[in-house]
């Protein structure tokens, strides 16, 4: 029993070996014939692109095109077309035959796919510059927006700023405030007599004139009677 076992499972390694050399195998002969081998764990090789690739700066493209958009829209190009057309016209129209490039017995086409050229080009170069202006639009609205959205906060910050300065301006003490204090202050004081009225502060005044009368008056005697 055990020998079998083992010859099974030398069977079974052998096949796995057999099945991996096939898998293998076809796996390169798909690789050289080009063949997707379709395997996840394999990233795929890039094929050379048969047209060559045109690679343009959008940026350049865009402003060019912005640029010819407004030419466009100005007089000066009505006036050069205006004038291009109708020098075609009578060329075509006033000189012989055999000189005319774009004869009138075929109805101007050469004029006409010309001008059917110019304005199918055009119309996409007018959108692509529109759609660059709206670009720029909506750039400009954000950031006013959020000029719109600092003005405000800076001026809801002021209004609680002064908000908090009126409120502190309420408790300090006011000019008039401060004399009523003082005046009550006086009136306490006189009352106390801590402080004296004004009464007598003038008798004070005249007791100390008359003090100084006295005073006077014998120097002016003895004065006398030493002459």
């Amino acid at each position: 029993m055990s020998r079998s076992g083992k010859d099974e499972r030398r069977d079974n390694r052998e096949e796995m070996r057999r099945d991996a050399l096939k898998e293998a195998r076809r796996e390169m002969r798909g690789d050289e014939r080009g063949e997707s081998t379709g395997r996840l764990d394999q990233p795929q090789e890039k094929r050379a692109s048969v047209l060559p690739r045109f690679s343009m700066d959008s940026e350049n493209f865009g402003v060019a095109s912005e640029k010819f958009a407004r030419f466009m829209g100005t007089a000066t190009f009505l006036i050069w077309m205006t004038l291009f057309v109708a020098i075609w016209l009578a060329w075509n129209t006033f000189m012989p035959e055999s000189a005319q490039f774009d004869p009138r017995a075929l109805n101007y086409t050469l004029l006409t796919l010309i001008l059917s050229l110019q304005a199918s080009y055009a119309a996409p170069l007018i959108l692509l510059a529109q759609n660059r202006q709206d670009d720029r639009d909506r750039v400009g609205l954000e950031r006013d927006r959020a000029r719109d959205e600092r003005n405000l906060a800076d001026t809801e910050f002021l209004t609680r700023e002064v908000a908090s300065l009126r409120l502190a301006m309420r408790e300090t003490a006011t000019r008039d405030f401060v004399r009523s204090e003082l005046r009550s202050l006086l009136e306490e004081m006189e009352e106390r007599g801590m402080l004296a009225s004004p009464e007598d502060d003038e008798e004070e005044a005249g007791g100390r004139a008359e003090r100084s009368k006295n005073e006077r008056k014998p120097r002016r005697k003895d004065a006398s009677g030493g002459a």
